[in-house]
């Protein structure tokens, strides 16, 4: 039986064998992108190779890419949903397309991982008239031959013209009917704007024998959300481009693949749930020791601990990581790690400090995958301990108060928390909002988030504002306005580094069309005089009309450059350095994956407008471009 690292290393193995180049998965804080807060799909690092720019590393790529999904935090504990995952993946980039793609997949499943045949399934694009695009005959073409040469007999089944969810509306005999075609769910676009990407992609489900529970539908299909079936992979063919009266084929098409490391190996290993596999396991079983208790008859509580604690370490922890605050990714950290201690309680953990054990776990188990968890060891350790002090400390006391306030509303025959009281819990007790929401549901209560935003609003404090638009997901605009900050952000970067040192590094940027935002390694809050001398050597930079270059080089020789950058990214043997130069000045020489603009006479004038910190030992700068001055 194999286990979760020997399924990484097959698939990495098998894609170099049809001469794919492995590269290293990106941050789980996204570059450049403003959209999201973390990085949510193995795709999302290479969005400017999907959409034209050339990869250092060629045209076909593989990884496997860490990965965070906020919107399913209230989800995690039904056995099914955790919010840090892995993401299997490989790319076409121009090269290859469906006839490779389904064939080598299939491949990896049956001749690598011995997957039963018989067990999996796939779904395809029905087609849209009103766009003008055809079913996807060619896929269901290619799967028929793929099925039969690993000996299966694969019918079509019904189709799903309405929303997949509610299935063809028949009953499907599962042991001819293999292949079926939806329209909602097998269709992927990038945006809404003109000369976005889109086209339909192909899904692959497991049969997990379970029973299919009515009450999600009175038939049971491969996209029902009983749980019967388990989607494993999904193979998105990008191959048309939007414009002004729909879609037009595209003459270079992509491949983007992703597939669930965690639910193969659950799979693979035969468990019934990923929490009862070896990527969970060790976590589960050091929460049976803290709490006496056992997995079975308590999976809500151990689920929502181990994966909250383990995305909380992973993101602490991450190359550019940022430790529990009420601000953007820090506030996400703090509502996992303190959601986390909220349902230990309900297991009778009365440790003081005993998150840390979790961390320590979970490090222990990835760090020869993921050596930044180990490099940051004592960091993702103090972060955590820290914490769990801070919310430990008033937890007690804001369960009491919570305990009052909801016997008074029942004595009243009211069912609502009003917005003050659960903002009072927010500020006197710390219960992030997601916390009183858990527990009204508990108690049979609601909530108004409405009222409570306008407290937030009311009395100015930090907060989530706007985050649930971030957490959705999308991509970063390639405008202008975010190029111009873009260059402009390597300029500061260099300028920072030649003001306060070379201990300066990146870790982390958030731009917009208004405005970058940079965090970077430093103990001290800048003083007038320091944000002075940055500005006129970004603006001196600016106003020398420096052309930048981009080469493509291997790492060592980016080093014997003096390029900065993380050199153990994204981009493989070969990377892209940017240099901002003008005669034999050097303005900035860095590794980055583009877009920029050609010449920074485009950008304006530079300014520093706020400063801040962000943890122990980084700060925060917030600047913009304004016209020539």
């Amino acid at each position: 039986m194999l286990n979760s690292k020997e399924i990484r290393e097959k698939y990495l193995n098998f894609f170099k064998r049809k001469e794919h180049t492995i590269i290293t998965s990106a941050s789980l804080l996204p570059e450049n992108d403003s959209t999201i807060l973390f990085v949510n799909s193995g795709m999302s690092p290479l969005v400017p190779f999907l959409s034209g720019e050339k990869h250092p590393a060629g045209k076909r790529l593989v990884n496997f890419q860490k990965c965070f999904r906020a919107e399913d935090i209230d989800e995690v504990g039904d056995n099914r949903h955790n919010t840090f995952f892995e993401m299997l993946g490989n790319w076409s980039l121009g090269d290859y397309f469906k006839k490779e793609q389904l064939e080598w997949w299939y491949e990896f499943l049956i001749d690598e991982l011995k997957i039963n045949p018989e067990k999996l399934y796939q779904t395809v694009y029905l087609g849209n008239k009103n766009l003008d695009i055809q079913r996807d005959r060619t896929s269901i073409s290619l799967l028929v031959k793929i099925f039969k040469k690993h000996g299966v007999n694969a019918n079509i089944g019904p189709d799903t013209e309405s929303e997949g969810e509610e299935g063809p509306g028949r009953k499907i005999n599962f042991q001819s009917e293999r292949i079926f075609a939806y329209c909602d769910k097998n269709w992927w676009q990038r945006g809404e704007a003109v000369g976005e990407l889109g086209g339909p992609d192909s899904e692959t489900f497991y049969d997990t024998g379970k029973e299919h529970n009515t009450k999600y539908g009175k038939y049971c299909h491969v996209n029902c959300d009983c749980g019967r079936f388990i989607e494993i992979g999904n193979s998105v063919f990008m191959q048309y481009k939007k414009n002004n009266g729909g879609w037009s084929e595209l003459s270079s098409k992509n491949v983007d693949f992703g597939g669930g490391l965690e639910r193969l190996t659950m799979i693979i290993q035969e468990k019934d749930n990923i929490f009862e596999t070896d990527l969970f396991i060790n976590t589960i079983k050091k929460i049976e020791e803290l709490s006496e208790k056992k997995y079975k008859g308590h999976e809500k509580e151990f689920e929502i601990i181990a994966d909250h604690l383990k995305a909380a370490t992973f993101i602490i922890g991450d190359e550019k990581g940022v430790g529990p605050n009420n601000t953007d990714q820090g506030y996400i950290v703090r509502r996992l790690i303190r959601r986390a201690i909220r349902f230990s309680k309900n297991l009778g953990i009365m440790n003081k400090i005993w998150i840390s054990k979790i961390a320590e776990i979970v490090i222990n188990d990835y760090k020869d995958v993921f050596i930044e968890l180990d490099n940051n060891k004592n960091t993702i350790i103090n972060e955590f301990n820290k914490e769990e002090k801070k919310f430990t400390n008033t937890l007690e006391k804001g369960l009491v108060e919570f305990s009052k306030l909801t016997n008074k509303l029942k004595k009243l025959g009211l069912k609502t928390i009003n917005g003050k009281n659960a903002f009072n819990l927010y500020q006197t007790y710390g219960f992030p909002i997601e916390i009183t929401k858990d527990l009204a549901y508990e108690n049979k209560l609601l909530v108004d988030i409405n009222e409570f935003n306008n407290e937030i609003k009311k009395h100015q404090n930090l907060s989530r504002q706007g985050s649930e638009a971030k957490f959705k997901g999308g991509l970063a605009d390639s405008s202008d306005k975010t190029k111009n900050l873009h260059t402009a952000t390597h300029l500061m970067l260099h300028a920072l580094r030649k003001i306060l040192g070379n201990h300066v590094e990146q870790k982390g940027s958030n731009i917009t069309t208004e405005r970058l935002r940079f965090d970077f390694s430093h103990d001290k809050k800048l003083t007038d005089e320091q944000i002075n001398k940055i500005e006129d050597l970004v603006n001196k930079a600016i106003k020398a009309n420096a052309n930048i270059k981009i080469e493509e080089m291997s790492t060592e020789e980016a080093k014997k450059q003096g390029a900065i950058g993380v050199f153990d990214s994204m981009y493989g043997k070969k990377v892209k350095v940017y240099t901002v130069s003008q005669g034999n000045i050097i303005y900035s020489k860095e590794i980055c994956g583009g877009p920029h603009t050609d010449n920074t006479a485009d950008l304006g004038h530079f300014q520093i407008k706020k400063q801040s910190s962000v943890s122990a030992g980084v700060r925060r700068i917030k600047a913009i471009l304004t016209l020539n001055s």
